[in-house]
């Protein structure tokens, strides 16, 4: 008989990272930061990774971390623990923003500073389009494979739609998609102590 706590273990999926897919952490991922995170690959390779969490809002709006923007009054994500000192988004801008890296149809990472906030005063970018982090989730080489290979990540395909929306509790939503034996995942409370 499976203990209760089997019900929080991850079970392998046969889906492989790669930049445009998330990781999906446990409900009780021993990193605190990481706990029930949804982190967007932007990056992957051998040698390094880099993501971005996508569900871990900070309490200020954009105009209370950069003034760079002038009001433009969108919120700001908490991207990871690296660098936090640091401003990066993730946008559906495409060419309108040169330098811009393609994450996968649709949505891009990173482009031309200088020419984003030039867009931004000039009323041509709407909140809907641009994702703010503050930091970023990085992994040197092979180590995102040996936290996967130790089932400390479920990987899943996520449309640029979800992505960019951030209303919505993608944490949840993305455990849904996963199937039946991640169903207790959901229902769990975030912390059983007040259950």
């Amino acid at each position: 008989m499976k203990s209760e706590m089997d019900l929080f273990k991850i079970k392998y999926n046969d889906i492989k990272p790669k930049q445009g897919r998330v990781l999906i952490s446990a409900p009780f991922a021993d990193d605190s930061f990481f706990s029930r995170s949804v982190v967007l690959l932007t990056e992957y390779n051998r040698e390094s990774s880099v993501g971005f969490v996508l569900n871990k809002p900070v309490k200020k709006m954009l105009p209370e971390i950069s003034t760079e923007f002038g009001d433009f009054n969108a919120p700001v994500f908490l991207g990871g623990p690296v660098n936090r000192d640091n401003i990066y988004y993730v946008h559906t801008l495409g060419d309108k923003l040169p330098n811009s890296i393609k994450i996968k149809n649709n949505l891009y990472w990173g482009g031309d500073y200088k020419i984003l906030k030039k867009l931004i005063d000039q009323g041509e970018v709407k909140t809907s389009q641009i994702r703010f982090f503050v930091g970023y989730s990085g992994w040197e080489e092979n180590q995102l494979d040996t936290e996967i290979k130790e089932d400390s990540w479920l990987i899943s395909d996520i449309s640029s739609e979800n992505v960019m929306d951030y209303t919505i509790k993608i944490w949840r939503k993305m455990v849904s998609k996963l199937g039946e034996s991640y169903r207790a995942w959901t229902n769990f409370p975030e912390n059983p102590d007040f259950n």
